[in-house]
């Protein structure tokens, strides 16, 4: 009951008779949210309201709770997943939710289907300066992924050396919204963004030296690009610039039907 087709499908039931009151409003009495225990409460309507279902933010919470969580969101969602997993977090918790799969390098755990086809049309291109960078870079690939969009991957393609981007333009000219991740100074969004026609989602992140700031100077970078079309995200918030651009992936779907 959280999604908008099997929700207009039991309405349609009542309508039709075929169903009680009764127990339509059992099938919808968590809609809003589910206690679990005394510390969570589910946001059962977040997919209904957003398009995208809730995430469990590992970091701070003990596996027993990640999992009893995951269990209750489970039942009425075909994809669960829980971001900053470390990997003796999700030893703990495999002995506890079974059907787990682990994305070591992205650190997502999640129920899922072995495979998931796109629901959109269009490509998210997640460009990655450099291989330090490659955690956030992943996090942003698998949430878009499991959330049902087709990715591209490039990686290793920083200003340091521009003749690798130059060789790979055409992931910049194929992608619908590109999602460019870097650390450092931060000057890759900017590069990209002079080259692409399409949205950019910058994500800075806290690789680099010390007057980097722990991901400061990138964000600053990036807030301050000279190339129009940049979105900046948090430091180092793979998940939220996947689920922006998937946002912009949804909305020009919905302004074309």
């Amino acid at each position: 009951m959280t999604d908008e087709k099997s929700l207009r499908s039991l309405l349609e039931t009542v309508a039709n008779g075929n169903i009680t009151p009764d127990a339509a409003l059992e099938k919808l009495k968590h809609l809003s949210y589910e206690p679990v225990g005394e510390f969570a409460k589910i946001d059962h309507h977040r997919a209904l309201r957003t398009g995208f279902p809730e995430v469990i933010w590992g970091p701070g919470k003990t596996p027993d709770q990640i999992a009893q969580i995951m269990e209750a969101m489970r039942q009425r969602n075909p994809v669960v997943m829980a971001t900053r997993i470390e990997p003796d977090v999700f030893a703990a918790l495999e002995t506890k939710v079974n059907g787990l799969r682990y994305y070591d390098l992205a650190r997502i755990c999640a129920i899922a289907p072995p495979t998931i086809e796109p629901q959109y049309p269009g490509t998210i291109g997640i460009l990655s300066a450099g291989t330090a960078d490659l955690p956030v870079a992943e996090e942003a690939a698998v949430t878009a992924e499991l959330s049902g969009f087709r990715v591209q991957r490039l990686w290793d393609v920083g200003v340091a050396g521009i003749h690798r981007l130059l060789n790979n333009r055409h992931v910049i000219e194929s992608a619908s919204v590109l999602i460019v991740v870097a650390g450092m100074e931060g000057a890759l969004p900017s590069v990209v963004a002079g080259l692409a026609d399409c949205p950019v989602v910058a994500v800075p992140t806290s690789i680099g030296y010390g007057a980097s700031f722990g991901g400061l100077a990138p964000l600053l970078t990036m807030l301050n690009s000279c190339a129009a079309g940049v979105g900046v995200v948090n430091i180092d918030n793979g998940f939220g610039a996947a689920v922006l651009a998937g946002q912009i992936l949804r909305t020009a779907y919905k302004l074309r039907s």
